[in-house]
């Protein structure tokens, strides 16, 4: 790669801020990076952006946004939430009944289903005593952090 292309590469580099550029051509590339007082771990590689293709569907995510807002709302009496990012498993095993049906009364420190992370099987208990309102989890999907599982009243 020609000294002079790299030097221009150095100007754009101090001209626009950004703290790193890597180009290649054919079999030759050139990183070129900008020393920052930061540690490497706080440092967040910036990257171009693409154009948005319309206005329209930057319109319709803050439309989606509201309407899952109110939806989270509705949750009646007390909320179960996953205490972790895992499997939710609602039976101790795949020929085992499920810990609980909706309309079952539970008393607090009850089983209430499985969260497997890390291979590691972790029974999520009753907060509360009361009757299962709602089960909002799927039985071997995913679940995040803090998202609802059960709802009891």
């Amino acid at each position: 790669m020609d000294i002079r292309k790299v030097k221009k590469l150095i100007e754009l580099l101090e001209e626009s801020g950004i703290d790193e550029l890597e180009i290649r051509e054919g079999e030759e590339s050139v990183r070129i990076s900008r020393h920052s007082k930061q540690p490497a771990f706080m440092q967040q590689p910036m990257y171009a952006q693409a154009p948005a293709p319309a206005a329209a569907p930057v319109a319709a995510a803050p439309v989606a946004a509201e309407a899952a807002a109110p939806a989270a709302a509705k949750l009646n009496g007390t909320v179960v939430r996953s205490p972790m990012v895992g499997t939710f498993y609602r039976a101790s095993g795949p020929t085992s009944a499920n810990f609980v049906e909706v309309g079952q009364s539970v008393k607090k420190g009850d089983i209430l289903c499985i969260v497997e992370a890390m291979k590691m099987m972790n029974h999520i208990e009753a907060e509360t005593s009361g009757v299962i309102e709602s089960i909002l989890g799927e039985n071997g999907q995913p679940v995040e952090y803090d998202q609802p599982l059960f709802t009891i009243v």
